[in-house]
């Protein structure tokens, strides 16, 4: 098997075309404590980074709205607040599980008629060219197998001046901060998804994916090369966090 026929998964290497079996029973495993941990692992601050990215995403009343491997849903409520009862908003997801999670969530707190739920891959939208007025990504590029092809897809279904947002970890500015986040990656989160979600191996695979992402400027390299322009990031909490953003021309 060459490298070409193989892709990381975590620090492993496993078939590309079995990438996607690995992370989907990952997101199933966790599913019913998602939300749980991400308050415990980021100690409430994702609620800040997800809130900026609602700010820069400039949603307005009517916009089409498509939240990719949007989970519980996050985002996406916030999104449906802005574009109101004229507007569009898709929460897709690829797990199974993970987009019933997000179902239940959003219709429990009364969003149920408003949203519409696809399970999709990233790498193959099961969307029109030219259709959303933004794309968002939150946490879930990493967990992409090709993640060039899945940022031409996502360029594709913008309208023109359409923007993709790409909210996702990245690498640390300071050497200091690296160096503790290493270490509270790889030692509390494990012990933290063994605790409360029962599965130590699923949060050490989500440590181990955060080190395999493409860092600030590759991303925005990607980015370009996928067709958008104006592309940047923001670097949040010293860049354990990124927020990226394109537009379509």
């Amino acid at each position: 098997m060459t490298d070409q026929d193989t892709t990381h998964f975590g620090y492993r290497q496993v078939p590309k075309k079995e990438k996607a079996r690995h992370v989907g029973q990952v997101f199933s495993s966790v599913a019913s404590k998602y939300d749980l941990m991400n308050d415990l692992m980021s100690m409430g601050v994702h609620r800040l980074w997800k809130r900026f990215t609602i700010e820069l995403s400039s949603v307005r009343p009517g916009h089409s709205i498509l939240d990719i491997a949007g989970g519980t849903g996050d985002l996406t409520m916030q999104f449906a607040d802005r574009v109101g009862a004229d507007g569009e908003v898709v929460l897709a997801d690829i797990n199974q599980e993970m987009l019933e999670v997000g179902r239940d969530r959003l219709t429990d707190r009364g969003y149920g008629g408003r949203i519409s739920y696809v399970q999709a891959d990233a790498e193959n939208l099961p969307f029109p060219d030219n259709h959303f007025n933004v794309v968002s990504i939150a946490f879930g590029l990493r967990n992409v197998t090709d993640k060039d092809q899945a940022l031409r897809e996502m360029t594709r279904v913008l309208k023109p001046g359409g923007k993709l947002l790409i909210l996702e970890f990245s690498k640390p500015v300071n050497p200091l901060v690296s160096k503790a986040y290493d270490a509270y990656s790889f030692t509390a989160l494990p012990i933290m998804g063994k605790l409360v979600a029962g599965d130590s191996e699923s949060y050490r695979y989500l440590a181990e994916s955060i080190r395999m992402h493409p860092d600030q400027e590759t991303l925005k390299g990607m980015m370009e090369e996928a067709g958008l322009v104006q592309c940047r990031y923001h670097n949040m909490t010293a860049g354990v966090v990124a927020l990226h953003s394109g537009v379509k021309p």
